[in-house]
């Protein structure tokens, strides 16, 4: 008894509470500021997956269409193979080359184009349209080389329709190896602009696709003077083709703004995509969470300060009070709960019965995660309105008569369940994450979900020497629920169990083995 006496009578005294005082206010900065540097990190790992699976969603779609595309132009190829071609009449010469032709409403113009540049079947027109095409780029570059299979030009806007497209030829060859034409196929860039348009990157971002010479053919946001434009030599499109794929944080040629650029090429394509998200939108977010959680902490420390002082003056006669109060009833005021007096009566009894009768007991401790935020952040009116709504979702989660709901201090509940065997005591867990689940403040602006609590869950067992020995189970299985992320049940059966694993729990996601615990996790929302 010596012993703990003197190590109570400093915290007796007004200096250690004011030293308190001090040094809790500098933890609660630091620990806020580890807080708000996790917060940033979180933010700007939710935007490398989403730029990732925006790139991956888009680059699958063009890359789709494209080959769509060049299987369209390949069966045309194909086609003028077909004998006596020559001789069909010219509707039916037009079926017989188009008929693998895909068609769609981006889908621009499909043309066979001779030697001299000029068209002589058109899958939009019987007879075909007129022009010459000998002075584009695609003509030239096949009428120049052998071996380039499909080629994809510079965005162009077709004479035939006045529409701007990305033009997709294919070279046509003469039985000699004389270079015969080209087969030309368009897609209308409202392809592009109708794709990027259904992604939103917030008030900085974009969106880019480019040729691997550095030409741009589309924007997100759209601007017709970007279409066209040839940004190869700058910083960031040389490292947009020095790789496959990548991400990295650089500047933009176009506007100044610096931005994280996530990239990828287009399948065996020469088109290089791009999704940019400014880095200002990404750090917008956390810096407004960053003012007002600073804002409150230093509130929060000033208070700390001044209720120290009062606090270490009134520890003593507090404590007598809170003694004596303890003692003059079974029943919690906050809550209208049985208290830890009553908790403490009835478990030593319903302890000694499963011993005597060999029934199965369970006992669950359950705690409301975090609360200490709820206190620190609305008030104790708040914490007090949460403790009061934890009862009655605790309360309404056991419906026997013999079933016991008590608080035993502070956010700290517990069940004891008389008679309930394992699959029976992780029902009642699974309906109290459920209940809390549902649980809201609306006056405190605290929704459905918010609060969740972590359970620690045992089975009484013929290893447990005494009814502690069932409480210290329990609450080792809370402690562990409470490091596995919170918002969970952590059982604890009541017998040692053979190596190898402890079968699929009911509600559960798997087996996994810690001691003798077995893992229950929650299916609702993650903590506050």
């Amino acid at each position: 008894m010596v012993l703990p006496q003197r190590l109570a009578r400093p915290l007796q005294s007004a200096r250690t509470w004011i030293a308190l005082g001090v040094l809790a206010p500098l933890g609660m900065l630091v620990v806020s500021g580890l807080m708000l540097l996790d917060l940033r990190r979180d933010a700007w790992d939710k935007v490398e997956q989403t730029s990732r699976n925006l790139l991956q969603v888009i680059e699958r779609d063009i890359a789709r269409n494209v080959e769509m595309f060049d299987l369209s132009l390949q069966a045309v190829v194909d086609n003028l193979h077909a004998p006596g071609l020559a001789a069909l009449d010219p509707a039916m010469r037009h079926l017989v080359l188009f008929d693998r032709a895909a068609t769609a409403r981006d889908m621009g113009v499909m043309l066979i184009i001779d030697e001299h540049g000029a068209i002589i079947e058109d899958i939009g027109a019987i007879p075909p349209r007129q022009g010459n095409y000998a002075d584009r780029e695609y003509f030239r570059v096949h009428r120049a080389r052998t071996d380039l299979g499909l080629y994809v030009g510079r965005p162009i806007v077709s004479r035939l329709t006045g529409e701007p497209m990305l033009p997709f030829s294919r070279r046509l060859t003469k039985p000699d190896g004389s270079f015969g034409g080209v087969v030309l196929g368009s897609l209308k860039l409202t392809y592009f602009s109708r794709l990027f348009d259904q992604l939103g990157l917030g008030p900085g971002g974009a969106i880019n696709l480019y040729l691997r010479d550095g030409t741009r053919v589309m924007r997100y946001p759209y601007e017709a003077a970007d279409i066209g434009v040839n940004i190869a030599g700058a910083p960031t499109f040389e490292r947009f083709v020095g790789a496959r794929s990548g991400a990295f944080i650089g500047t933009s040629v176009r506007d100044g703004v610096e931005r994280h650029y996530a990239f990828t090429q287009v399948g065996d394509l020469p088109l290089v995509l791009n999704v940019a998200h400014a880095t200002w939108d990404v750090d917008a977010e956390w810096r407004a969470k960053a003012l007002g959680i600073g804002a409150t902490v230093l509130t929060l420390c000033g208070l700390t300060i001044g209720l120290s002082l009062l606090f270490g003056r009134e520890l003593v006669r507090r404590a007598a009070v809170e003694a004596e109060l303890a003692h003059l009833s079974h029943t919690d005021t906050l809550t209208g709960l049985p208290n830890r007096r009553r908790f403490d009566e009835v478990f030593e009894r319903a302890w000694k019965s499963a011993r005597r009768t060999g029934k199965a007991l369970s006992l669950l401790i359950v705690d409301a995660d975090h609360f200490k935020r709820y206190n620190d952040r609305y008030g104790h009116t708040v914490g007090d309105a949460v403790l009061k709504g934890l009862a009655r979702g605790l309360a309404g989660s056991v419906h026997r008569p013999n079933d016991l709901v008590s608080r035993v201090g502070g956010e700290e509940f517990v069940l004891l369940l008389p008679d309930t065997d394992e699959a029976g005591a992780l029902r009642v867990a699974a309906e109290v994450h459920a209940r809390i689940a549902e649980l809201a403040v609306g006056t405190a602006g605290i929704g459905a979900g918010a609060v969740t609590v972590s359970i620690g869950l045992a089975l009484a067992g013929d290893h447990d020497a005494a009814a502690a020995d069932l409480y210290r189970r329990a609450d080792e299985a809370l402690y562990r629920a409470k490091a596995r992320g919170r918002n969970r049940t952590e059982f604890s059966p009541g017998s040692e169990q053979a190596p190898g694993g402890t079968g699929q729990a009911p509600g559960g996601t798997g087996n996994e083995r810690l001691g003798l615990l077995r893992v229950i996790p929650s299916h609702g929302t993650a903590a506050m």
